[in-house]
């Protein structure tokens, strides 16, 4: 089994690296685009025999205590058979 996890800046907190590309896609033409967030991926392997109950709890924790910063990002799970 395999699990996903995105984290992305939540929508109140200003992302510079997001603009900063931004802007360097507009600088090099791209002007279509009209905004960039930047966020982090994670695709985590589990051991067999793993209950998809018990991953989805394990990894919600993970998530929020390890792999983002609740203060000012989101996360989102995802578990892969």
């Amino acid at each position: 089994m395999k699990a996903r996890v995105y984290v992305t800046m939540k929508p109140t907190v200003l992302d510079p690296q997001g603009q900063t590309v931004c802007s360097a896609l507009h600088g090099m033409g791209h002007r279509e685009i009209a905004n960039i967030r930047q966020g982090k991926y994670f695709e985590i392997g589990l051991a067999e025999g793993v209950s998809r109950e018990t991953a989805t709890q394990m990894l919600d924790e993970v998530s929020r205590d390890i792999l983002s910063n609740p203060v000012i990002e989101d996360y989102r799970l995802e578990i892969l058979d």
